[in-house]
């Protein structure tokens, strides 16, 4: 999950909350979209393998 920070940065967070805090985790803050989406696809693949 990919949201734009006010500085124009993008942070990926996890999809699911963290039961202890009730928030996301942060998986990283890059400088652009295409990036997150990137390290997105490289989470998701860590995840299956």
């Amino acid at each position: 999950m990919i949201r734009k920070l006010k500085s124009g940065k993008y942070r990926l967070y996890s999809r699911k909350k963290n039961p202890k805090t009730g928030k996301r985790r942060n998986l990283g803050t890059f400088k652009t979209k295409a990036a997150a989406e990137k390290h997105e696809k490289a989470v998701q693949y860590f995840k299956r393998h």
